[in-house]
């Protein structure tokens, strides 16, 4: 019989590569999606055709309730956040609201409507925070306490804590994925991967301007987000629901991926500048490894992408993305008639 599934966060970047895997294994796949003044469809607007988009809200108990007992879900992917660690120190109470209160609202949802259902969350590495800071290299896994170095690290464990409580409460199949930084050409362009391959785009096009990052040195365990919502639908396949790292188990700088996006670009690093005021976090994570050993015993699940294909995949994207946007632009001052004396 056709599974069907309910994905919170259906525009961001997991949410879209979830529902293309989702459909292709026959899904009938459902989208919350919040109502705003603008719409931020770009991740999906393929997918129209094929998913259903339901208007809720994280932060709206009743819109949650009537989706979910609408929809008689058998999975639910809770992948809604607000995602920016960063603007998480801005706005620290409405990121607890959003990703703490906000899964508790869909658990109770679930309980009392689909109990039957199987819940993913996706849980971060940010929760880990420093972990050793006598050792350069810390690898973490399930067994690693948590301490996390911001609001929204803060806010992701206790949403974590929230799904153990439930399953061991009720008995539901609730799991986490405790994702390790995970990326692609879909990632919002506030992150500093997606900024940094952007920019060497339009570098490469001739364009002249200042690449001003945070950190150099911090260190993040960059995986592929295809790779990584498999590992979320393979969690909820599993005969007993339980957490999980998924990571890569290697770690890069934010230099090295300067390195490698500038270098395959043949563009000259003169223009980037490092430590400025503007992205420098109150507290940082110096280094972020994961090791996936458990999920690959239990599921088999292991990472297909390196960190240099990862890098070349992203900046050839924006690449190809802004030849087409001067393309566009070009056709248009080409069309352009103009009337006057």
């Amino acid at each position: 019989m056709m599974k069907t599934a309910l994905i919170t966060g259906i525009t961001g970047q997991d949410g879209s590569y979830l529902a293309e895997l989702l459909l292709e294994k026959g899904y009938d796949v459902t989208g919350l999606v919040r109502r705003s003044s603008t719409s931020n469809y770009g991740n999906i607007d393929y997918l129209f055709p094929y998913v259903d988009l339901v208007v809720g809200d994280m932060c709206d108990m009743p819109s949650l309730v009537s989706i979910v007992k609408r929809v008689q879900p058998d999975e639910v992917y809770n992948l809604a956040a607000m995602s920016y660690v960063k603007s998480s120190w801005d706005t620290p109470v409405s990121t607890m609201d959003t990703n703490a209160c906000g899964v508790i609202r869909l658990l109770e949802a679930v309980r009392n409507y689909a109990p039957d259902a199987r819940v993913y969350q996706a849980s971060s590495s940010e929760m880990f925070g420093q972990g050793d800071e006598h050792k350069d290299m810390v690898v973490f896994n399930e067994s690693t306490p948590f301490h996390p170095r911001s609001p929204y690290g803060v806010s992701k464990v206790a949403a974590y804590h929230a799904m153990v409580n439930y399953r061991e409460s009720y008995g539901m199949f609730c799991a986490n994925g405790i994702c390790f930084n995970h990326e692609s050409p879909r990632r919002g362009e506030e992150f500093v991967t997606r900024k940094i391959s952007k920019a060497v785009a339009r570098l490469a096009h001739g364009e002249k301007f200042t690449l001003r990052l945070g950190n150099g040195d911090a260190r993040r365990d960059w995986g592929s987000a295809k790779d990584y919502v498999k590992a979320m639908w393979m969690i909820l396949q599993a005969d007993k629901p339980d957490d999980f790292v998924i990571a890569t188990a290697s770690s890069h700088s934010v230099k090295d991926f300067v390195d490698v996006a500038f270098e395959y670009a043949e563009v000259d690093q003169d223009c980037v500048e490092y430590d400025t005021p503007e992205n420098v976090r109150p507290a940082d994570i110096r280094s972020l490894t994961g090791d996936y050993t458990k999920i690959f015993d239990t599921l088999g699940w292991k990472p297909t992408m390196t960190f240099e294909e990862l890098v070349i995949w992203m900046v050839q994207n924006d690449y190809c993305s802004y030849s087409d946007t001067l393309r566009s632009k070009t056709d248009r001052r080409s069309r352009t008639t103009y009337k006057g004396s």
